[in-house]
């Protein structure tokens, strides 16, 4: 193996602590997720328990940190749909520039997150509240996708050095 990529190699428990501290945070967005609305179902269905008025926008918001973060936890295992029709047919070199094409056109749409998001999210977002609650701002509904950009751009670097190795890395069988 080429001394490079030995070098680069050693930065993989970086990667792995990034996808480790997303996956956590997409657990916790779902254990909120799922005891807000419980606890909004009881408030509706209880009589003693009330129903919090921003219980529905709450959830929303914690369901799309949840939506892009867990596709940006997807790239890393390469777990999107594909199409893989012709896979056989193909050279295996023809395969691995593919691969890179398409990581590469990923990494785009993830750059374009990051900053057309993190822009909607100072500008539009700050200027709005939560109809339920006055005082929180709009920013954080909005924050999501330039949070899940900076995740995918991390994945697809990793996904784009992974398929660029293989290129000079004969495959373990």
């Amino acid at each position: 193996m080429p001394a490079i990529f030995e070098k680069l190699d050693k930065i993989r428990p970086i990667y792995d602590m990034v996808y480790k501290i997303v996956l956590v945070l997409c657990k916790l967005l779902l254990i909120a997720d799922i005891a807000i609305t419980t606890f909004s179902v009881c408030g509706r269905h209880i009589p003693f328990i009330p129903d919090p008025a921003w219980s529905e926008e709450v959830v929303l918001t914690l369901m799309s940190y949840m939506a892009v973060l867990s596709a940006a936890l997807a790239i890393r295992r390469g777990a999107h749909i594909r199409m893989t029709a012709f896979d056989n047919y193909l050279p295996k070199n023809v395969l691995k520039g593919l691969d890179i094409l398409s990581d590469i056109a990923v990494f785009a749409l993830a750059v374009i997150m990051l900053v057309v998001g993190w822009k909607y999210a100072i500008q539009i977002g700050a200027r709005g509240t939560y109809i339920s609650m006055p005082t929180v701002s709009k920013f954080w509904m909005y924050f999501p996708v330039p949070l899940a950009g900076i995740a995918m751009i991390v994945f697809e670097i990793e996904a784009i050095y992974n398929h660029i190795k293989a290129f000079y890395v004969k495959e373990e069988n």
